[in-house]
């Protein structure tokens, strides 16, 4: 790889034909897919000395930064099919200011400077890229996991403002750059073959193990020019196999609350002098905060992924001066995942507790007094698939028209669209219960929880298939662009730049679920399922890299089974085979479009003063227009269904549509001075402004299907929320104090507005009645003996004294005596509660921070070390002592990467450690507001690779060697929402270069 290779790609929009930039510190300029060119010291079209490896793309990501315009990084291929990291996201991470966040034990996407993943833009060779992910249906971020990393040449992270950028990322605008064949003339090729090991697929149940631990992996790619260089070809594929799991424990339905000390509402714990009050030890205080956990649960999950990455590139230059490139890239990305699970759910009945002190109390146990043991022990299952494919086809004219004048169009039409892979849908669960759960206790105090469960019997109480729910989900975004640039040079040392856009970006999200709630009681019999459909297993052995799993007082026995099997045995028994299966038409169907149109005028020039001056001062104007379609379902019911679960009745779903639109001036200025020769000064300011999440811009108020006791959820969005608009100021001094080593310190600031406040509301949507305190409700109170908190009891009385009368239907008893059936709220019942989440431009936020990286390589000994850390700051943060709905930045944390290399002839190794300090990653957990925490997380990967000759090399590669737990915690730390534990990836790889 050329050593001028990142210097040439500082400015990839506009990108040009190969040639030298002419003007005195001016950027080297690209070639049509904004990648490889010459150095500004080079005569034209000729190449400065090819090296590769690991102190090549330093040295190659060094000069990136030292000859941008404005406050650019990257990472660069060592070779040709050959890039630093198995994982783009991974390879980002390295970057200062850069942190990502991991899926199924991978980089997935990445926060940039304190700035979360749906404000970074990112570009595939300088073309805005859709994302769709059905984990993630409504949202902007995109997924590098669908991405191999072979074909990619470049990595680059634009972190301020220019005029000639596309808008969207806030944080950054990060540009994938692939192979062009007539940026390296002559035929290039490589081929390489790897086998992938997880570790973690061997600590999983028999039944969601996957059959192969050890999976392959081949990639190449081709290159090649005409002899007189006027037409190349290029084309690169890969395809990946990798099996793994994760086990994840906690409180997936977040924490009831907060609380105060001195509350006596449904849900608190007993107040002082009342029953089950002497069971609390270090009570809250009156005005202390407290959380009482929904429900508890493990769960085992087995992955198999297969990814499929493919690019096919023409070029043709029939002049000179004129350069045309034509591209289709493709890659697609199937997961199926397999998952059981052990859970209890709390009904906030009479309870025990233990607590840390104040103001903000976390539990160091919980327990609720359960007799007789009748309640369910619940064994889930789970079976699914799904697969995204991004397909994008672009076509690319750059022509000189003469010294002075460079004129480029691009145009592209790219999707991503992701769909279910399973006949089973896109999610499911399949419930089965034991009724034989007595008292029920929860130890939090370690960062392993554990439950002790009193009485528990699956001889007296069987295994029986419970609830069910199958869902299917459908995205799809597409964008169309195109794009148009020139630019003039004036004067001596003067260029103008100038373009117009046009982008329409189609965002589709659709799903629908199939769910019984009235059979979380038994969905018949438990003589119906055979005890040979269920597989003991013990809890304790897949969390072993937990603190506190060990602990004896653990409930140990659960039992898995054959989603497949089991799922087909309760479509027979139940004689609702409909029901077992994910519908086949979506309930809802959300259609959010944005058009926009941009211009952009830049001025580049230097000046001859005391010191060298190279600025650029430009402004963008962006205007969009928002149409936003929905489908969405009439509520029509509300039932109570189980104790503490109610179903929200849907009717004939409607569409409804609504608009929004604004426009926006964004000025930018960049100024960089030399110092000395070897050293350098930074100023930028410039506003961006980043799109709201689709799931805020789309209309249409939509229920969740299953409610509660207090009442239901539901959301709504907003098409005329405006950006978020960044304000940004960016400082640094740089030192290159030798060819291959700098320093250098950053400072930047972001002043943000328009944020989109998330907040609840109270509201009564479609006027549904709730039997809560209705009037079967009272004369159960009244007459049936029953406490106000006592659900059982109330549905009891009510079933064996109104079955038959209106809105009341009885099913069969449950093994445990209990009535079950259907409660519908009636017209003079009260009108049941939603909390309806929705959105506004209504916040500020103000962010700063520090970077600092030294890159030095120790003379001709081979060694090198590249380090940074990032400190990022705002006064905007969560109060865990405040109650309701608040606003703080998620994702902002301090992070710090520490990359040790050692190169000669035969061998080439690097260590890399890569931290990220405690963030917030969501202000909303699965019961309310309350804030999400992800704990501080480090991990080391390694590779090692061997020269056997000149063509062929060996490599191996570990990710996460130190078999890292991710943990996630509410208000404290005591509130443990989810704690996972995976394991290390191994890798060896043979690559031969031809």
């Amino acid at each position: 790889m050329s050593l001028a290779v990142a210097s040439a790609c500082a400015a990839f929009m506009p990108a040009y034909a190969q040639e030298v930039a002419s003007t005195p510190g001016a950027a080297a300029t690209t070639d049509p897919a904004g990648q490889e060119a010459t150095s500004p010291s080079s005569p034209a079209g000729v190449q400065t000395v090819v090296v590769t490896g690991l102190r090549a793309s330093l040295e190659s990501s060094m000069n990136l930064k030292r000859n941008a315009q404005g406050f650019v990084d990257g990472i660069v291929a060592e070779d040709i099919g050959k890039f630093p990291d198995t994982n783009l996201a991974e390879s980002l991470q390295r970057i200062s200011g850069v942190s990502i966040d991991r899926s199924i034990g991978e980089g997935s996407k990445v926060t940039v400077r304190g700035v979360g993943p749906d404000f970074n833009l990112v570009l595939l060779n300088g073309r805005q890229m859709p994302t769709s992910s059905l984990g993630d249906r409504p949202g902007r971020a995109y997924d590098f996991a669908n991405i191999a990393s072979e074909a990619v040449s470049q990595l680059q992270v634009y972190k301020s403002a220019r005029a000639e950028t596309p808008t969207g990322g806030i944080g950054a605008t990060i540009n994938v750059l692939t192979a062009r064949p007539l940026s390296r003339p002559g035929m290039q090729a490589s081929i390489g073959v790897k086998g992938v090991y997880d570790q973690s697929v061997d600590n999983l149940p028999k039944d969601i193990t996957p059959s192969d631990k050890l999976t392959p992996e081949i990639s190449g790619i081709y290159s090649n020019t005409s002899a007189d260089g006027r037409f190349g070809i290029g084309i690169s594929a890969s395809y990946q196999e990798r099996n793994l799991g994760y086990n994840q424990a906690g409180v997936p339905g977040g924490w009831k609350g907060p609380f105060r000390g001195d509350e006596n509402n449904w849900g608190t714990i007993p107040q002082p002098g009342t029953a089950g009050s002497e069971n609390i030890t270090n009570r809250p205080k009156p005005g202390d905060l407290y959380q009482v956990p929904q429900n508890l649960n493990y769960n085992m999950s087995g992955i198999q992924r297969q990814r499929t990455n493919g690019q096919l590139v023409f070029q043709f230059a029939p002049t000179k001066a004129l350069t045309t490139t034509l591209d289709y890239t493709y890659s697609e990305n199937k997961i199926q995942t397999r998952r059981q699970d052990l859970s209890a759910w709390f009904n906030f009945g009479p309870s025990t507790s233990n607590w840390t002190n104040g103001p903000i109390a976390g539990p160091l146990s919980y327990g609720e007094i359960i007799s007789p043991a009748t309640s369910d022990i619940a064994m889930g299952g789970a079976d699914f698939a799904t697969k995204t494919q991004n397909k994008s086809l672009g076509f690319n004219a750059a022509w000189r028209v003469n010294s002075d004048i460079r004129l480029e169009v691009d145009a592209h039409k790219s999707t991503a669209e992701s769909v279910p892979d399973s006949p089973f849908g896109s999610g499911n669960t399949l419930g089965t219960a034991s009724f034989s759960r007595g008292t029920t206790t929860v130890d939090f105090s370690k960062d392993f929880p554990v439950m002790s469960i009193q009485g528990a019997d699956f001889a007296r109480a069987p295994q029986q298939v419970t609830g069910s729910v199958f869902e299917n989900g459908y995205v799809k975004s597409e964008i169309k662009q195109l794009q148009t640039h020139a630019s003039w040079k004036m004067l001596e040392a003067s260029e103008l730049k100038f373009g117009l856009a046009t982008t329409d970006v189609n965002n589709r999200s659709a799903f629908s679920v199939q769910q019984r709630d009235d059979t979380w009681g038994g969905a018949t019999k438990a003589s119906d399922y055979p005890a040979s459909y269920f597989h003991q297993e013990s809890l304790s052995q897949y969390f072993d890299n937990i603190k506190g799993s060990d602990n004896p007082a653990l409930f140990n026995t659960f039992y898995t089974f054959d989603f497949a099997a089991l799922r087909e045995l309760a479509a027979k028994v139940t004689g609702l085979p409909a029901l077992y299966l994910p519908r086949n038409d979506y309930t809802t169907d959300q259609r959010t479009r944005e058009k926009s149109k941009s211009f952009y005028l830049q001025f580049n020039t230097d000046w001859d003063l005391a010191l060298p001056v190279h600025t650029a001062i430009g402004a963008r104007y962006e205007k969009t227009d928002v149409t936003s379609t929905a489908l969405v379902p009439i509520a029509t019911s509300y039932t109570w269904t189980a104790n503490n679960e109610f179903a929200v009745g849907l009717g004939a779903p409607n569409f409804t549509t609504l608009t929004g639109k604004y426009h926006h001036w964004l000025p930018s200025f960049d100024a960089d001075v030399d110092l000395r020769p070897d050293m350098k000064g930074r100023f930028s300011y410039g506003e961006t402004i980043g799109r709201a999440r689709y799931d805020q811009l789309t209309g249409g108020q939509v229920l969740e299907p299953l409610g509660r006791v207090e009442g239901g959820t539901g959301r709504q969005g907003n098409p005329g929320l405006l950006p978020v608009k960044s304000k940004n100021i960016d400082l640094a001094w740089e030192w290159y104090y030798n060819k291959s080593s700098f320093v250098s310190l950053g400072h930047f600031r972001k002043n943000l507005e328009n944020y989109a406040g998330q907040s609840q509301v109270i509201a009564q949507p479609f006027g549904l009645h709730t039997p809560v305190n209705g009037a079967y409700w009272k004369e159960a109170l009244a007459k049936g003996g029953c406490v106000n908190g006592d659900a059982t009891c109330i549905r009891n009385y009510i079933f064996r004294n109104f079955n038959g009368q209106p809105g009341v239907t009885r099913g069969p008893d449950d093994v445990n005596g209990n009535a079950t059936g259907k409660i519908v709220g009636q017209p003079n019942d009260p009108i049941a509660d939603f909390r309806i989440t929705s959105y506004s431009n209504q916040k500020e936020a103000r962010l700063r921070g520090l970077e600092f990286n030294v890159q030095h390589m120790f003379g001709a000994s081979g060694f090198g070390v590249s380090a940074n850390y990032t400190y990022v700051n705002s006064g905007l943060k969560y109060d865990n002592a405040s109650i309701g709905e608040q606003f703080a930045l998620v994702g902002l944390s301090d992070s710090a990467n520490l990359v040790g290399i050692f190169e000669n002839e035969k061998w080439n190794v690097r260590a890399a450690y890569n931290w990220r300090d405690k963030f917030l990653s969501s202000t909303f957990d699965g019961s309310g507001p309350n804030p999400n925490y992800v704990e501080a997380y480090g991990q080391l990967d390694l590779s090692i690779g061997y020269n056997v000759n000149k063509n062929l090399t060996l490599q191996f590669e570990g990710i996460n060697l130190t078999d890292e737990i991710k943990r996630i915690h509410g208000r404290t730390e005591r509130n443990l929402l989810f704690v996972e534990q995976s394991g290390p990836r191994y890798m060896l790889a043979a690559r031969y270069k031809f």
